[in-house]
């Protein structure tokens, strides 16, 4: 969803500097508007647009050696089926290098046809692929990847045999969207790619010199 934003801001180049500062420091919109002095839609769209630069000018990247995988539900809490195929949530698949970046991308659904291509995609072969029991990796058995399981019904994950990697950053994103009390399915994916870019960036001083980076060259 590669997007290039060319409408002048008609805010000031201080207020812009304000809103990148308080949108990395995770503040709400509306307290961010407050902050600032400006209407709260504004800071709605401002920080909008910074999520969907965000995830226009991410680099695309390899992961390589141990990469956990695993699939997600996002959306809010509701009677009926849970898990893998939750009605009424949206599916999101994971990749991570451990001590290393994570990429994610919404699926349709939880197969083997739809996740394979994905890892066959982002990881580099001969890479080590730790993954849950669900039936949709038995793909990986036969692939040209090495493929470790992991066994829930333990108490205890043996060694390095663990997809604990995946499983906090899929803990850190759900609190992190927590906080807007429902996303529009339209807008899920800006937010997700948020996540990510905050998860794999660093601290926030180096996610605000990479923002406002991106910022400029996309107003130029």
């Amino acid at each position: 969803m590669a997007m290039k934003v060319t409408r002048k801001s008609r805010l000031t180049r201080h207020q812009q500097s304000r809103l990148m500062e308080l949108f990395v420091a995770g503040t709400t919109a509306r307290a961010t508007a407050q902050l600032v002095g400006v209407q709260a839609n504004t800071a709605i769209r401002f920080f909008m647009k910074l999520r969907q630069i965000i995830a226009s000018q991410q680099p695309s990247f390899k992961l390589y050696g141990e990469v956990e995988a695993d699939e997600s539900y996002f959306g809010g809490v509701r009677k009926g089926k849970r898990g893998r195929g939750a009605g009424g949530k949206v599916a999101v698949f994971g990749l991570l290098k451990r001590g290393g970046k994570v990429y994610t991308a919404i699926i349709p659904n939880a197969k083997t046809a739809t996740l394979l291509p994905i890892i066959a995609e982002k990881v580099v072969p001969h890479s080590v692929v730790f993954t849950d029991t669900f039936k949709a990796y038995n793909a990986l058995d036969v692939s040209d990847f090495h493929h470790r399981r992991i066994n829930h019904s333990h108490l205890f994950a043996a060694g390095r045999n663990h997809i604990n990697g995946i499983e906090n950053f899929w803990n850190q994103a759900k609190r992190q969207l927590r906080k807007f009390n429902g996303i529009k399915k339209d807008n899920f994916y800006w937010f997700l790619k948020e996540c990510e870019w905050r998860f794999n960036g660093g601290n926030h001083k180096m996610l605000l010199k990479q923002l406002k980076l991106w910022y400029k060259f996309t107003q130029d």
